[in-house]
């Protein structure tokens, strides 16, 4: 069948061999075949490229020097053609419905609406399965529509977004992909810079589990790397404030990041302070951070803390979309 492909599926994946199958399978398994697979290997050296081998032409294998996860990423929007580009852990998998659900608010939605986020599964090494809106503290007023301040959310708090999301393509180049610089966070830097373009499209049902603390897994280190965390966070913030302008609009905006970035500043000096070398450092750093988590818990719960702002998406009006045609790239 000519043309492209609508949905382009995306997984970068490093020394994952035991467990990107699962993830290959429930993009196989969507519900809509107008789907695309594209696993970019970054430099593998367990017996991913044996696992891989298995699906013949049902995936679009690319191998590249191990690059970081910003690099994966952009090297499979590069090898992608379709009009909609979406991402997915090696180690998270996407509920059947999840293209055919994202595709259709997108259409619904208009063609000036950048991306679409769904709500997801989130599986806690520890503690209750919990749902990435409720871990954000969002609740929206519809089921799914138009989320109308994306950017003064994720200016306060970290939303799932990687994996939970279908962005259109002329948004991604907009934005300018992902920040190669960045091996944490980067996910949380683009969905800032598409924040800036406009309201999203959002679904309240969770369509994607992700797990944490699988072995080898971005998350687990990340955990590990506090310092680089608040490194990266604080440069993203930074970043983003140098583009705001000085326009009505941006002024709330800029006071929200302002003030995150602050404590992101004040996080770093703690993590910094607790690895000192004089005697009760690592005290002192573990109080001051959890004066500044007490700290954000007040300010989370405050009047001022902002509330997801939606509003509703029209329903479908004629037969099923064309869009999910019966093909498969």
């Amino acid at each position: 069948m000519s043309g492209f492909p609508l949905v382009s599926a995306v997984i970068a994946t490093y020394n994952r061999a035991f467990i990107v199958c699962e993830a290959i399978d429930s993009i196989l398994d969507q519900s809509c075949k107008s789907i695309e697979v594209i696993v970019v290997d970054d430099g593998s050296t367990d017996d991913t490229q044996e696992k891989l081998k298995q699906y013949g032409d049902r995936i679009r294998v690319v191998y590249q020097a191990n690059s970081g996860p910003a690099a994966g990423w952009n090297r499979g929007i590069r090898e992608s053609r379709g009009g909609i580009v979406a991402f997915l852990g090696s180690d998270d998998i996407w509920l059947p419905t999840f293209v055919e659900r994202q595709v259709s608010i997108l259409e619904r939605a208009g063609k000036q609406v950048p991306c679409s986020l769904s709500n997801s599964w989130l599986r806690f090494a520890s503690g209750p399965e919990k749902t990435s809106f409720q871990h954000a503290w969002l609740f929206p007023a519809h089921e799914e529509g138009i989320w109308l301040n994306v950017a003064e959310i994720l200016a306060t708090r970290f939303v799932l977004f990687g994996q939970s999301v279908a962005i259109r393509r002329w948004a991604l180049e907009a934005a300018g992909g992902f920040d190669e610089s960045l091996w944490y966070l980067e996910d949380y830097d683009l969905a800032l810079r598409l924040s800036l373009l406009g309201p999203w499209a959002f679904i309240g049902e969770p369509l994607v589990r992700w797990h944490q603390g699988s072995p080898g897994s971005l998350s687990q280190e990340a955990h590990r790397e506090k310092l680089v965390l608040q490194q990266n966070a604080i440069k993203i913030r930074e970043t983003i404030l140098s583009t705001l302008s000085n326009v009505d609009r941006t002024i709330t905006l800029k006071r929200l990041m302002r003030r995150e970035l602050n404590r992101s500043r004040r996080e770093l000096w703690a993590a910094r302070l607790s690895r000192r070398a004089f005697p009760g450092a690592a005290v002192l750093g573990s109080l001051f951070e959890r004066v500044e988590h007490y700290r954000g818990a007040i300010v989370d719960r405050s009047p001022w803390f902002p509330k997801m702002k939606t509003a509703p998406v029209p329903h479908e009006t004629a037969g099923p979309s064309s869009s999910c045609a019966e093909f498969r790239f």
